[in-house]
């Protein structure tokens, strides 16, 4: 198998290609990594094999003071027949990982397994140089460094939530601040108009028109009163008004004669 480092645009950075020939230290963190299978070898059709580049984060810049290694980024490419080197320029296959930004380790490895301390199948033990973990197997090349600790990403803080011991807002106003009149009146509610009270079910209403109260009849002890009409006798009435007058006026003449004499 051969490697290269490439920039952004597939250039070739520092060293061209390099045959796997026992292990590599690189001087600076790769970005990307070529990799394609050295010319002259004959493949077999269906076979692969794996290439994977993975990247830790340490506590140390080197691997004496690495100490607990935690994977953070991991890629893999399978090799096959239609990767051989030839004379002709083509683009290969290429394995990136994220760039470290504190102590940290990059590791070129010739398998797939993922080495972060899990247990299930494809995985295996994360590097620990203390505990005389070297991991990852069948490694090709590898970059050690950074110039800062790694400190783990803080949680968002979650929004506080309001004190049970606070007292709510009162929504009344202090004892100092008067409260706001009312501007407007209540409206004084008009009183019905109607006489006529209402029909309850208890009292049912009339049903009929109540009876006339009879006229009395006239006492036998009292006068009838004096008729107006066209048929009262008011000429033997008015002429026994008139004798009334004229004994009276005669009467008061025979006293003033006798008064005389």
């Amino acid at each position: 198998m051969q490697y290269r480092i490439v920039d952004a645009d597939g250039k070739p950075v520092g060293a061209d290609w390099t045959s796997q020939g026992g292990f590599h230290q690189w001087d600076s963190a790769p970005g990307t990594v070529e990799v394609r299978l050295a010319p002259g070898q004959t493949v077999g059709d269906g076979c692969k094999y794996p290439v994977s580049l993975a990247e830790y984060t340490t506590e140390g810049s080197n691997w004496y003071t690495s100490g607990h290694q935690t994977l953070v980024d991991h890629a893999t490419v399978y090799l096959t027949a239609a990767d051989l080197a030839d004379d002709g320029n083509r683009t290969w296959q290429k394995l990136s990982v994220k760039a470290p930004d504190c102590y940290g380790q990059v590791d070129l490895y010739g398998d797939d397994i993922i080495y972060d301390g899990k247990s299930e199948d494809g995985h295996g033990p994360a590097p620990y140089q203390p505990g005389n973990i070297v991991t990852p197997y069948h490694l090709i090349a590898a970059w050690n460094g950074g110039d800062k600790p790694c400190t783990p990403d803080e949680p968002d803080s979650p929004t506080p939530k309001p004190s049970e011991s606070t007292p709510a807002t009162p929504s009344t106003p202090p004892a100092s601040q008067p409260p706001a009149q009312e501007t407007t009146p209540p409206t004084t509610p008009t009183p019905s108009t109607s006489t006529t009270p209402p029909t309850t079910p208890d009292v049912p209403p009339l049903e009929s028109t109540p009876p006339t109260t009879p006229t009395p009849s006239p006492s036998d002890s009292t006068p009838p009163l004096a008729e107006t009409g066209s048929s009262a006798p008011v000429s033997l009435i008015a002429g026994g008004a008139a004798v009334v007058i004229a004994l009276g006026f005669g009467a008061i003449h025979v006293a003033r004669r006798a008064r005389r004499s």
